[in-house]
């Protein structure tokens, strides 16, 4: 299975995620997007597209072209993994809105499930400062008070929350300048470092299930005849 991975930085992976599709036999053609090019879509049999410091409503060119190639991606057959900035992609592409909290949501949170096969209540580290407004064919698998946590729509995944991070990634994101969105939304960066390194062995585990469910959710909706 060849996989796309879509990174936005260069200090993110697909960690946890990564590893679940590995463990299925995929092999990844990794990018790093703006800063080089995106993958062409021929013999990708799933995509994975991670988060970014940037907001998908931001004016950027490359932004706009990441919708397409998405869109592309969907009229091809090739079912997305969005992670937080992913998953928000997604519910442009298909229609939803996106739009700013009065509050970055930033923690470990449990969330509620429509179905914990495909989407486990976690707990999950929630990363984020927007929120999906899914589309309307988009069908809700998780929510909690503050924002949608996951939805699918044709043969993608969309989720909130960062299933993909352990502690080192955590700490990267810490040390390259996210110590005050931590702070500001009233969470102590160590105490949060330490529970994610707590976490990390369940958190690979959830992962894994999310992955399963992914793929079911890509095999149960059969791709557009060619």
């Amino acid at each position: 299975m060849r996989v796309a991975v879509i990174r936005h930085d260069d200090v993110d992976s697909a960690g946890f995620v990564g590893e679940a599709f590995e463990a299925r036999g995929a092999e990844f053609d990794v990018r790093v997007f703006p800063g080089g090019s995106l993958p062409a879509l021929d013999g990708v049999e799933h995509a994975i597209v991670l988060g970014s410091y940037s907001s998908v409503n931001d004016d950027d060119a490359w932004i706009a072209e990441e919708l397409d190639w998405l869109r592309r991606a969907d009229a091809a057959g090739v079912p997305v993994l969005g992670v937080c900035f992913g998953g928000q992609a997604l519910c442009a592409v298909f229609g939803g809105r996106v739009e700013k909290m009065d509050r970055e949501e930033i923690g470990w949170a449990v969330i509620d499930t429509s179905d914990a096969d495909l989407v486990p209540a976690g707990p999950w580290l929630e990363f984020h400062g927007d929120r999906c407004l899914p589309p309307p064919a988009a069908r809700v698998l998780a929510r909690n008070e503050i924002a949608v946590q996951a939805f699918s729509v044709g043969r993608h995944l969309a989720v909130q929350f960062h299933p993909e991070c352990d502690g080192a990634q955590l700490k990267r994101w810490l040390d390259g300048g996210d110590l005050g969105h931590v702070r500001s939304a009233g969470v102590d960066p160590d105490q949060l470092l330490a529970r994610t390194i707590r976490e990390e062995a369940a958190a690979r585990e959830r992962a894994d299930r999310l992955v399963a469910g992914a793929l079911r959710i890509a095999a149960a909706s059969p791709p557009p005849r060619t």
